[in-house]
């Protein structure tokens, strides 16, 4: 398996459901996970010196997961914790995931134009939406889980190699991206049909990059300490349609060695790999997932609540290094 299609094959690894209940607004003047932790039920203590939030559920009162403030108005922009506004990435995971954010997190994210049309038998929705502050935010999926996984849908045996294995997915950086849906209209009743997610509005480059890595047995075993051919690639788009057996399709910007890597090279290399990758099959609840999401967006609903993510197993507060670097 090439690089290429492995990043869809990896990223369709990565579904099921919810975590601690998060919401609200978080303060520009303060770091994002301390500002919205009074709303959220996450432990302040843990967050401001730095220890490790071993219970994810710590505080939770519901069986939600997060919930995020929406905004129509061109004038008002609706600040929402990247962690909140990202939830579909713990959601789609069916292996133990961990949250990773940095102790001086800013991140924010909020709509910041919305239109709408409507014909006699179909709509749509475009918003879009601004990702600022500092930090970073990622989710790394636990090894094990990934390495079981590969081994079940290639059908190789214990020992072999495994190539392109799913890391983490990791979001760092300034900019704008866009949320495209499609839907019909049978009488009363509007159905979203797809949502497209887009990071990288008005040219600017996506925050959103995927780590892989390959890994060989040694004495017969499997060990993260032990990977190789660490590669990252930057995702444009992530497409999510309405079926009975639902696939996500997706665009990567550029493949590369190294995070900051955005090189001609790394250009070509991700040109070629959109023409051969294939939508992968994904987790039901995460697809429906989003296209509640859009429909939520079409009727203007001031707020939107993600189910709660069942595999977020750790959340950790990690010193302020970015990735970019």
């Amino acid at each position: 398996m090439n690089a290429a299609s492995a990043i869809v094959t990896a990223m369709a690894l990565v579904l099921a459901s919810g975590s601690p209940s998060e919401a609200g607004n978080a303060s520009p003047s303060k770091p994002i996970e301390t500002a919205a932790q009074a709303g959220n039920g996450e432990n302040p203590a843990a967050q401001v010196d730095g220890t490790a939030l071993t219970d994810p559920n710590l505080g939770v009162v519901d069986c939600n997961g997060p919930t995020v403030r929406l905004n129509y108005d061109e004038d008002v922009f609706e600040k929402n914790p990247i962690r909140s506004f990202m939830y579909f990435v713990p959601l789609i995971s069916p292996v133990p995931i961990r949250r990773e954010i940095c102790a001086e997190n800013y991140q924010q994210v909020g709509v910041v134009s919305y239109h709408r049309k409507a014909a006699s038998r179909s709509f749509s929705v475009s918003c879009e939406f601004q990702m600022s502050g500092a930090g970073f935010c990622r989710y790394a999926f636990e090894p094990a889980g990934m390495i079981a996984l590969r081994m079940e849908e290639s059908k190789k045996h214990k020992g072999e190699p495994l190539s392109n294995l799913l890391d983490y997915i990791h979001f760092e950086g300034e900019g704008f991206g866009r949320i495209r849906i499609k839907g019909t209209i049978d009488g009363a009743t509007h159905t979203v049909t797809e949502v497209e997610l887009e990071f990288n509005e008005r040219g600017r480059r996506s925050p959103v990059t995927v780590g892989l890595y390959d890994l060989k047995a040694k004495d017969g075993e499997y060990c993260y300490e032990n990977r190789s051919g660490q590669i990252v690639a930057r995702v444009n788009s992530l497409t999510f349609k309405r079926s009975e057996n639902p696939r996500m399709s997706i665009t990567v910007a550029s493949i590369s060695k190294r995070p900051s890597g955005n090189g001609p090279i790394g250009h070509l290399k991700a040109a070629i790999a959109n023409l051969f990758l294939k939508p992968a099959k994904i987790d039901p609840l995460g697809n429906d997932t989003l296209l509640n999401f859009g429909l939520a967006l079409f009727h203007q609903e001031p707020t939107f609540t993600f189910p709660r993510a069942v595999h977020m197993k750790e959340i950790t507060v990690l010193a302020s290094d970015s990735e970019e670097e």
